[in-house]
């Protein structure tokens, strides 16, 4: 029976409209929150967090998405990575989960897709009910291969050189039209900015429309039974239907020009026009909702909050924005150091697919997982001092911020180049960068993002 129900849902999906498929989603989706409580978006009331050291390792929830907000991160992982590092959480709003918190046995996990899978999602709650979309960074070999590769190329060595000189003139103009020697809201007006010229660019999206990208990413990652964010699903829902109306015209238009003879962009939609294994997705219009969802998430809170992390973290090790300023050859460098201090997402979920044991701890076929990204970026058996930004650390390189093995992080060249091109024409026109009070940082599990940093530049004085 359930097979039958798929294939129907299948066929359906080929002949109506994407939009509409997503209206119905969002019908079906008010009509369970109201006929079943446990559709209902959880409600995540913020209280005092203890320090880690204070309570029992049974109190510690992971989970909770005001860790981040109260900075009391570090203290409750770091009690998990000393005593409890592969730590069971029986009871969250979230379900029962394992929490896996060091280095070496996250990197493990991460190389062994075969025990340990994508599937059904990478986050640490569910998708809302009628949201069941699909995703290659959610598949498990050889599928997320097949489709990964489609659009694999935006990122080559060949495209990333010929993007530098615009991504660079994109940075200069943003920089040029800061105000200087008044407060402004650095997360508003350099980090989403640009990364919405960077998105518009590789999705080849109207560019007047860039803020709509943005704007989609930060409601679908911010879902509360998916994240533990904020997002309000009526709204997400309402968003996500003329965005991909203008999608897919942008999709059928860009496929009527290259069966009329146009030699085929570098952009995504050109890309996955061009493969085999990808060209009809629009047939199947769940996954290439999801497809479309995971490039703009994914190129939108990496380096948007890396841009604000690495302000942020230069103002609070100030000797390490000298050393920076009188040695700009460390930016390279610097920039994995920022990815890694900051790792923009915190986590990435994965099932056991069978029977096993991690760190002593029996894990059944079905459990959760959470790798935790951002704990092992911290532990202090692989990373000296991990606390502080080192903008000359010898290993920075080695973070597992973009993940490892098959999932890595398929922009993370680009994440980095955007970065370094900031930060080199940072250093070119601004003799200091002042954080002017503590940060606003979203509420989230996922993402360890900021919603505001107010600044004031100080200009370079012209030798």
């Amino acid at each position: 029976m359930i097979d039958v129900i798929g294939q129907v849902r299948s066929k359906v999906e080929q002949v109506v409209p994407i939009d509409l498929l997503v209206r119905g989603a969002h019908v079906y989706n008010r009509a369970r929150r109201v006929v079943d409580a446990r559709e209902r978006p959880p409600i995540f009331p913020e209280t005092r967090i203890p320090d880690g050291a204070e309570i029992s390792l049974a109190e510690i929830d992971t989970s909770n998405p005001f860790l981040y907000r109260q900075g009391q991160w570090l203290t409750h992982f770091k009690r998990l990575r000393d005593e409890s590092p592969v730590h069971f959480q029986k009871e969250s709003p979230f379900g029962p989960f394992w929490s896996v918190t060091r280095y070496e046995d996250i990197l493990a996990m991460d190389k062994n897709h075969h025990v340990f899978s994508a599937e059904p999602y990478i986050i640490i709650g569910k998708p809302p009910a009628g949201f069941d979309i699909k995703m290659f960074i959610a598949m498990d070999p050889p599928q997320h291969d097949v489709q990964r590769s489609a659009v694999q190329g935006v990122v080559a060595p060949k495209n990333l050189k010929q993007m530098e000189q615009l991504i660079r003139s994109r940075v200069q103009e943003v920089l040029d039209e800061l105000p200087v020697g008044e407060p402004f809201n650095w997360v508003d007006r350099v980090s989403i900015e640009l990364t919405g010229r960077m998105l518009a660019t590789l999705l080849d999206y109207p560019y007047d429309d860039r803020r709509e990208l943005t704007k989609i990413s930060d409601l679908t990652s911010g879902i509360p039974g998916a994240t533990g964010g904020t997002s309000d699903l009526d709204e997400t829902f309402s968003a996500a239907v003329p965005l991909l109306r203008k999608v897919m015209h942008l999709w059928d238009e860009k496929k009527a020009r290259i069966e009329a003879g146009e030699t085929p962009g570098f952009d995504l939609i050109s890309l996955m026009l061009s493969d085999e294994n990808t060209k009809n997705m629009n047939h199947r219009p769940m996954e290439f909702l999801g497809n479309w969802i995971l490039l703009v998430v994914g190129g939108n809170d990496t380096t948007r909050n890396s841009m604000s992390g690495g302000v942020y973290a230069l103002n609070k090790f100030p000797d390490e924005f000298a050393k920076l300023k009188a040695n700009p050859k460390l930016i390279p460098n610097m920039v994995s150091e920022i990815i890694r201090w900051q790792t923009p997402l915190a986590y990435m979920a994965r099932r056991a697919k069978e029977d096993t044991v991690l760190r002593g701890q029996q894990i059944k076929k079905g459990d959760k997982l959470i790798m935790w990204y951002a704990s092992a970026n911290r532990d202090e058996r692989h990373f000296e001092n991990p606390d502080q930004l080192v903008i000359d650390r010898p290993n920075a390189r080695n973070h597992i911020a973009f993940g490892f093995g098959v999932h890595r992080c398929m922009g993370n060249r680009l994440a980095e180049m955007q970065l370094r091109i900031l930060w080199e024409e940072l250093l070119d026109r601004f003799e200091d960068i002042e954080v002017l009070e503590e940060p606003e940082i979203v509420q989230s599990t996922f993402v360890r993002g900021y919603s505001k940093l107010m600044v004031k530049l100080t200009r370079k004085q012209q030798v």
